[in-house]
């Protein structure tokens, strides 16, 4: 999820509709949310990174995880000016030998593959037409799915 601004009730119920999620990342913007809900869900692995709106967080700008011989590569996505293009974050993605490429920042929800690079953007959690994103991995293979909060 990226870009909840406050909305930490609709990050609680983006958290709650997927009992089975075993990490929940956070592409910035929200710290304050992310770090209420990490608190409520110790069980739960949260992967958190700072946002342009996150002011005086301790996070950092990015983060690598690997997650069942996957990597993934997480930021927000203002250091690599995505709101001009994804060139830059895809490169970024490419140099850290990334399969899996999660960030926020446009608003602006979308999944797509582009040679051997799952990218996603979960669009934001906040407003009335909030979203997630949901990222499957299995030893068949990665499944990206933006969902619409309900």
């Amino acid at each position: 999820m990226s870009d909840t601004h406050g909305s930490t009730a609709n990050l609680r119920r983006a958290v709650a509709s997927q009992p089975t999620a075993e990490i929940v990342i956070h592409c910035g913007d929200g710290e304050a949310d992310f770090e209420a809900v990490k608190l409520e869900n110790p069980a739960k692995m949260f992967v958190g990174v700072r946002g342009n709106c996150d002011w005086n967080s301790s996070l950092p700008i990015t983060e690598d995880l690997t997650a069942l011989g996957k990597r993934i590569f997480i930021t927000h996505g203002h250091a690599y000016n995505v709101k001009y293009g994804e060139y830059e974050i895809k490169l970024a993605a490419r140099d850290r030998k990334a399969s899996i490429l999660l960030f926020g920042h446009t608003h602006t929800p979308a999944e797509t593959y582009e040679d051997g690079l799952y990218i996603m953007n979960p669009g934001s959690l906040s407003g009335y037409n909030a979203t997630y994103g949901i990222v499957d991995i299995t030893e068949a293979g990665v499944v990206l799915n933006v969902v619409k909060l309900r």
